[in-house]
């Protein structure tokens, strides 16, 4: 087994009220700010038929980059399959001890993160 490194990464914070500078992501039914900014929080509104695990709509996450996503889910109550909202950037969601955490797998840099618009991505597939 590798040993995985965690690195903070943001906070997402779930919300019922309309913040500045929100995306809309259909393939989720939520609602995202970027989170760029100096504590990296970002908040999450989410619809009615959201197909996110309850924990994420309504708990609080943290965020880490790691080493390796595989080695980081092994042996824990996976929420969210480990996928690729955009290119270069892999996610998974897990349980631990009642909250949500993410583990964020990337090279990208943070400008390419948080600066880029990922329209036309698994997150973002809107066109306009």
């Amino acid at each position: 087994m590798k040993k995985v490194t965690y690195e903070y990464h943001h906070t997402g914070i779930p919300t019922d009220q309309p913040q500045a500078g929100e995306k809309y992501s259909s393939t989720f039914k939520m609602y995202t700010t970027s989170g760029n900014n100096p504590f990296r929080i970002q908040w999450h509104r989410f619809e009615k038929g959201c197909p996110l695990h309850p924990l994420i709509q309504s708990v609080p996450h943290v965020a880490f980059k790691v080493s390796s996503i595989d080695e980081a889910i092994k042996g824990k109550k996976v929420i969210l399959e480990p996928y690729f909202p955009f290119e270069g950037f892999r996610v998974a969601m897990v349980e631990i001890d009642g909250a949500p955490v993410e583990f964020i797998e990337t090279q990208l840099s943070e400008q390419e993160i948080w600066g880029e618009s990922h329209k036309g991505s698994v997150i973002y597939p809107e066109n306009d």
